[in-house]
């Protein structure tokens, strides 16, 4: 049988769940061996969990050569700096092709592959939808029809040209603008990773804001995340264990206003500027990066109707999708990876 045709239709409990590291492993971090620490990155708070030999103090060159080079990597993807290659690129719109750093070169294609995989459903030229504004910190806004239709025109993941021989990126159309957004952050935490790894540190953890990378084990177990109810944050709907590979979500829950009578959350329809209707979240539990990519984002728009399409080529990858209507949607392994507390 097909694994599209296997997608298991499950009634759901609550409101869709925010990855956390599960309490044993909070306990495990206070153990000698164990360092644990965080930082603010990518707009959220990124914590590395680490264990080695000797003490604890002894482990944090490594750990904060991880965040060094997280951090360079988020310089490169983000766009919202005033300097920076996605500014750069903006600014050159419908005039000339800019170089670019490898590693932006390397994501720009694997978001033009996800594009096509999925339709469009994931579209980096989604940040030409402007008009918003989502940080807690400001005012929100909310853009009108008109300047939603008006920006509709210069979304198409297709108008991003790209000469990987020369390392030149074009943006056909002035006016046009690139958000990594959906994409962006777990090859940041697998950069993290692979910092940890050629400082010989092989038992860790990287939990940014939800996206969860693992390898190795904590104190001889495998590293538990907890899947938490935000309705009742103190409730653990179950646990995940993991010894290398990743729990990765995306939701309408993280940054969001209301406005109206209406919520209005972050992720937008490529097609139409507006916030995702019909699903509220996901998971994905895979053991390697690749198939994740932009994955996350591209379901939050086409929901399960799309993922019984895309996810017979994604074999590595288990799913569970939460509907507007309380119920969710899943592969028939992740509730088999779903212990219970």
């Amino acid at each position: 049988m097909e694994r599209s045709a296997q997608l298991q239709r499950r009634a759901f409990l609550g409101a869709f769940p925010l990855l956390v590291l599960a309490p044993v492993t909070l306990k495990a971090s206070t153990a000698p061996e164990v360092l644990s620490i965080e930082r603010t990155l990518m707009g959220t708070r990124t914590r590395v969990v680490v264990q080695g030999p000797g003490r604890a103090n002894e482990l944090l060159p490594a750990a904060e050569a991880a965040f060094t080079e997280m951090r360079r990597l988020e310089a490169l993807f983000t766009r919202y700096r005033n300097t920076g290659p996605l500014q750069t690129l903006r600014h050159a719109a419908g005039s000339h092709p800019v170089s670019v750093p490898p590693e932006l070169l390397w994501l720009l294609r694997q978001a033009g592959a996800v594009s096509q995989r999925t339709n469009g459903d994931f579209d980096i030229t989604v940040g030409a939808y402007s008009g918003w504004d989502f940080n807690p910190t400001r005012t929100p806004r909310l853009p009108t029809r008109n300047e939603l239709e008006r920006q509709s025109g210069l979304v198409n993941w297709r108008d991003v040209e790209i000469d990987e021989r020369d390392g030149l990126v074009r943006l056909r159309r002035a006016g046009m603008r690139v958000d990594l957004g959906g994409i962006a952050k777990l090859p940041i935490l697998e950069a993290g990773m692979q910092v940890l790894a050629r400082h010989g540190l092989h038992d860790a953890l990287i939990d940014g804001g939800g996206d969860v990378r693992a390898s190795g084990r904590i104190q001889g177990r495998a590293w538990s995340v907890g899947v938490r109810d935000p309705m009742i944050p103190s409730r653990l709907l179950g646990l995940i264990e993991l010894e290398d590979g990743w729990v990765a979500s995306s939701g309408d829950y993280e940054r969001a206003f209301a406005s109206g009578g209406r919520r209005y959350h972050h992720i937008l329809d490529p097609r139409t500027g507006m916030p995702t209707q019909g699903t509220r979240g996901v998971t994905l539990v895979s053991r390697t990066l690749q198939p994740l990519h932009g994955l996350g984002a591209a379901l939050m728009v086409g929901g399960h109707t799309a993922a019984m399409r895309w996810l017979p080529e994604l074999l590595d990858v288990e799913v569970l999708i939460v509907g507007k209507d309380g119920l969710h949607w899943s592969t028939p392994g992740f509730p088999n990876r779903l212990r219970p507390i």
